[in-house]
């Protein structure tokens, strides 16, 4: 069927703008429904290649009239479109081939440039990706050549695989000036160990390594790896200032590891004179699973933790057990009498009756079995505590505080609640 050319007159003979304004239904269907009408009812049925009568499928539909759902999935699988398991075919590689023009190295090249001159714009994320993009292209010709047979390898292009992998190489390392631009330490030094696998003289792997090492904490690994580069080349410049910056870093992390070790070994002396000082004195001590927080409140000794002859000081809660209320003294000297706290404490301010004042209450300490001792109010802390039926849990010592009124009724609670604990 030719297209003939349309006359210049067409728009008169056809009168458009009477039928633009002709409201009037057209009656039957048009030429090109009775065309396509009269195209069916003249095809005579036909007959398919198996010899079934019906509608004639399309070749390509034809194909798969005689194959399983196996078959027909599987080669569904080599369509790129419908692919749902990723393996080497000839329509994915076309697919690929589709994407870049030119040899591998060549496509390569194209993205090595693009990045370089990204990188010089400091477009750093930019350009990493087109460095990737060429490592990308490049591995999977590695990878083809892995797979290659003996007759294959032997017809590839020496001059083009040494091209390819001087490529990588600088590819790697490039990235890598990226990952250390844009703080990837741990992936600069993984890019910079590929090229170094490839090329052990790489000095600028060793170099932007080294850098990334340094800044990971990794100073022995980041000596080493400028080490090695100065020994390739002794006079580079950045690596010598790395190496100096290395010394610094060096001199810092000895000079914390002393002040730590210096630390350590003073908490332990502190630790070890508390012990005796509390053993000297007869003073039971003992920790549960599950202490309280206190931040820095303990029991030590003042004002020098490690000099045996300083005073102990203790963490102390003092508990109203009638009024379901408390107070804490961070530090209770043991020289102190109770009654040096009691004057700036009570009166409370919830106390509305008046019953909690120094001279109107009365203070108690529970035993190891779980009794009671009275603790004289101007008395020293230690003589409660080197009474012998005392126990300091999770170094707080707890001292009960009940108005005298109330005292005797509250100690008689107190042993009933006790006795029925224990039975």
């Amino acid at each position: 069927m030719k297209v003939k050319e349309l006359a210049d007159n067409l728009t008169e003979s056809v009168n458009i703008s009477d039928f633009q304004q002709n409201d009037t239904p057209i009656p039957g269907p048009d030429l090109l429904t009775q065309a396509m009408m009269n195209a069916v009812a003249s095809t005579p049925p036909s007959t398919n290649l198996d010899g079934t009568a019906g509608p004639q499928m399309p070749p390509a539909m034809a194909e798969i009239r005689n194959k399983s759902g196996t078959e027909i999935l599987a080669d569904l699988n080599k369509s790129p479109l419908f692919m749902t398991d990723l393996e080497e075919n000839d329509d994915l590689e076309a697919l690929k081939a589709l994407a870049y023009e030119g040899t591998p190295a060549e496509v390569a090249q194209n993205f090595k440039e693009q990045g370089n001159e990204t990188f010089k714009e400091k477009r750093w994320k930019d350009a990493k990706e087109f460095y990737g993009k060429a490592i990308q292209v490049l591995l999977l010709e590695v990878r083809k050549r892995q797979k290659a047979s003996a007759e294959e390898k032997a017809k590839e292009d020496a001059e083009e695989v040494k091209k390819e992998v001087g490529l990588l190489e600088i590819c790697l390392v490039n990235r890598a000036a990226c990952h250390l631009e844009l703080k990837n330490y741990r992936s600069c030094t993984h890019d910079c160990a590929s090229a170094l696998r490839m090329n052990p003289r790489n000095v600028k792997a060793y170099y932007r390594s080294s850098k990334a090492l340094i800044n990971l904490g990794r100073i022995v690994e980041a000596d080493d790896s400028c080490a090695r580069g100065l020994e390739i080349d002794p006079e580079n410049v950045p690596l010598k200032a790395v190496a100096k910056e290395i010394i610094k870093k060096n001199e810092v992390i000895v000079a914390k590891k002393k002040k730590d070790l210096e630390r350590e070994q003073r908490q332990r002396l502190e630790t070890a004179t508390l012990s005796v000082a509390l053993k000297a004195r007869g003073i039971k001590v003992r920790k549960t699973a599950q202490p309280p927080e206190m931040e820095d409140a303990k029991i030590q000794l003042v004002p020098d933790p490690i000099d045996p002859t300083s005073t102990l000081s203790f963490p102390t809660v003092l508990l109203y057990p009638l009024h379901l209320e408390s107070d804490f003294i961070k530090s209770f000297n043991e020289t102190e009498p109770l009654s040096h706290h009691l004057t700036y404490i009570l009166p409370l301010p919830w106390d509305a009756k008046g019953e909690y004042k120094p001279n109107l209450v009365e203070c108690f300490m529970e035993t190891i079995t779980g009794g009671l001792i009275k603790v004289g109010k101007n008395a020293a802390l230690l003589k409660a505590l080197t009474s012998g039926n005392i126990e300091i849990v999770d170094e707080v010592v707890k001292i009960f505080v009940v108005p005298k009124t109330k005292a005797t009724d509250w100690i008689a609670d107190f042993k009933k609640k006790a006795a029925e604990g224990s039975g």
